[in-house]
């Protein structure tokens, strides 16, 4: 297979499964995070991983805050869809030898990614709007959804709904988190008052807050 194809989510989860445990599959790409015990160390292990990135020809998205370095992995297409592939894959496998040289530990149930969700009757229409609003460039929709090629904000994507008129929730936010930490996550939200509205299959659940807002709790699981 070439290396730069699309995998499916169940060959991803595959590889995850089989030695890629540092790794978490998020809306987009695979992400890993890890602690870092002071700034110079996480910068060591970014100039690390940037080399190794650079001789693979890749491009991660690297993040060093207090305490963390999260890596997160994925290919862009020439259209701007963002896909994992198996360079990827192979990338990753790189990065986690070099955190274990480095002597750092992943914390997986840190991972998170959140997009929103816009209830909207033509997308054609609106999906400008929020990219030249968000992003800077109406130019910016890709395969529907708005993504901003610098990744300041989350993605923002659009579900078909009726014209209404009587006022409703119309914007909903996506969190991806990695599966292990879901359920304590929706726990956590049900006991400070929130409400089980549905849980379709594995792959999501939606909440409400004590005023009827909703919000879609979403793991990699059971997705394609």
């Amino acid at each position: 297979m070439d290396k730069l194809s699309k995998l499916s989510t169940p060959e991803i989860l595959a590889a995850i499964a089989d030695g890629l445990a540092d790794w978490r599959r998020m809306a987009q790409p695979v992400v890993a995070r890890y602690r870092v015990p002071g700034l110079g160390e996480g910068a060591a292990f970014v100039a690390a991983v940037a080399e190794a990135a650079g001789s693979a020809g890749r491009e991660p998205e690297l993040r060093l805050g207090p305490g963390f370095v999260e890596v997160a992995l994925c290919t862009v297409e020439a259209d701007g869809g963002r896909w994992v592939t198996a360079a990827d894959l192979d990338l990753a496998r790189t990065v986690s030898g070099l955190a274990a040289r480095h002597g750092l530990r992943a914390t997986p149930g840190d991972i998170t990614q959140l997009e929103l969700g816009l209830d909207a009757t033509d997308f054609d229409r609106v999906a400008p709007f929020w990219s030249a609003l968000l992003t800077g460039s109406p130019d910016h929709v890709v395969h529907g959804d708005v993504m901003d090629p610098a990744q300041r904000v989350p993605n923002v994507w659009f579900q078909r709904t009726d014209a209404h008129e009587t006022p409703r929730q119309r914007w909903h936010p996506d969190l991806w988190l990695a599966p292990e930490e879901a359920e304590p996550r929706i726990r956590a939200a049900l006991a400070a008052g929130g409400v089980l509205v549905a849980r379709p299959d594995v792959s999501f659940t939606v909440l409400a807050d004590p005023e009827g807002n909703r919000v879609c709790v979403c793991t990699a699981e059971g997705r394609e």
